[in-house]
């Protein structure tokens, strides 16, 4: 008999961390899923608007992914990267077809926080330096590196680091000094932020590590072209940019495949970090850069588990399906629909003080009447939006933005549906 989710929760705390963190007073187990669908262990249904955090990126129980995991578990689970491994070379040469870089080589990691610090490795070790530059506001992994450049205290609990982290203004505008400056002035302000920091540092600075769209913090968009002028000044200094496209990568966005494609006129970055969408809930993450930069580590290095044969098999189906059925320019098409309908909450639910993002990532920042943040509002939209049949995310630096990311496959009646629930959700909450 299954087990209700009161008796799976009291199981779950008695035996996990304190600190892993369960969304809802009454938390769910997530049994199944079809389409832009799941349905929990007492069988009520939801329209999945956050997809296991921006992971399921095409669809849930997608066809192609479960036969081409089938096929492979049928011949060879694992090996290591200790032997040739067919699945993972014909991911990464798509991987790197798609990638954008000169030249590129491509390194397969079981999770974004790895991909990360594969990156960090790359670039102190190739610049001879420990600096590095993050944006405040930033979120790149739950590892010890991968913290050490997370510029939002709520997801890092220690001061201690390996690197040296210097943060800088990029993304994040409401509740700074930078907010309400329109976007040229606010690019200007950033880079004359930049070229400040850089020079209190000593000199050899390793690298810029940066989401084009930061998503835990509350999908935060800088403005279009900001780090191709990043670039220029990184640029002067030798210094490596990293574009962490863990939740832009692929096509989310809906208007480029990368999120740095909205700032390319100074080039690509020297290194791209992706995971999540790519295995659409199977455990890969990877790093994509310069073979220069690939290259240069000088030590002997493999992964047990990165680029396995099964998750690459399944990485590449669901790849080959996002570009077959063009689930980008869906992304572009549905996300202006949904965004259509959310911008109408701006100016008449007096909570909602932004509505931002780009294809579908779409965030809500919810405040006071007197402008602050509203992060227990957040938490009620989201017990009402569950109610109602939807699921979704929050984050921002104080837990008041409603994080909208549904599977690209989204259809129009879907969205205005998930849009209607969403509404409702947010007017009840705002009249409590």
């Amino acid at each position: 008999m299954t087990s209700t989710h009161a008796e799976l929760a009291k199981r779950h705390r008695a035996v996990l961390p304190e600190w892993l963190a369960l969304y809802y007073d009454e938390p769910i187990d997530v049994e199944r899923g079809e389409g832009r669908h799941v349905w929990d262990a007492e069988g009520n249904r939801y329209l999945d608007f956050f997809g296991g955090i921006l992971t399921t990126m095409t669809a849930h129980a997608l066809p192609e992914v479960t036969a081409a995991v089938s096929e492979q578990a049928g011949k060879v689970l694992h090996t290591s990267t200790l032997y040739l491994n067919r699945p993972m070379v014909e991911l990464a040469e798509r991987v790197a077809e798609l990638s954008g870089i000169d030249d590129p080589r491509v390194f397969l990691t079981t999770s974004g926080t790895e991909a990360n610090d594969t990156a960090l490795l790359l670039a102190t070790g190739y610049r001879g330096s420990n600096q590095v530059l993050a944006l405040r506001n930033s979120y790149h992994g739950r590892s010890f590196s991968s913290m050490a450049v997370t510029g939002n205290r709520t997801w890092s609990p220690t001061s201690l680091s390996p690197v040296q982290t210097a943060y800088v203004h990029g993304s994040r505008r409401r509740g700074t000094p930078l907010a309400g400056l329109p976007d040229e002035e606010f690019t200007a302000a950033c880079v004359a932020d930049l070229e400040d920091v850089l020079g209190q540092l000593h000199g050899n600075v390793a690298c810029l590590i940066a989401e084009p769209i930061q998503g835990v913090g509350g999908f935060a968009v800088p403005p279009d072209g900001l780090f191709a002028q990043f670039k220029e000044v990184l640029d002067r200094h030798g210094i490596l940019w990293i574009s962490d496209e863990v939740q832009t990568g692929w096509g989310r966005t809906g208007e480029h495949f990368w999120g740095w494609q909205a700032h390319d006129a100074a080039g690509p970055p020297d290194i791209v970090t992706f995971a999540k969408g790519i295995g659409n809930g199977l455990s890969i993450g990877g790093v994509i850069a310069r073979a220069e930069v690939m290259n240069s580590v000088r030590a002997n290095s493999i992964s047990t588990f990165g680029g396995s044969p099964i998750t690459a098999a399944g990485a590449l189906a669901n790849l080959d399906h996002l570009i077959a059925n063009d689930l980008q320019g869906n992304a572009a098409r549905i996300g202006a629909v949904l965004r259509g309908e959310l911008d109408g909450a701006v100016g008449r639910i007096p909570a909602v003080a932004e509505v931002r993002g780009k294809g579908l990532m779409i965030g809500i920042e919810l405040v006071h009447t007197d402008g602050t943040p509203a992060p227990e509002l957040a938490g009620e939209v989201l017990e009402e939006a569950r109610r109602g049949g939807v699921l979704i995310g929050k984050g921002g630096l104080d837990g008041n933005v409603l994080r909208i990311a549904p599977p690209l496959s989204l259809t129009e009646q879907e969205a205005r549906e998930g849009a209607r629930i969403l509404l409702a959700a947010l007017e009840k909450a705002g009249q409590r």
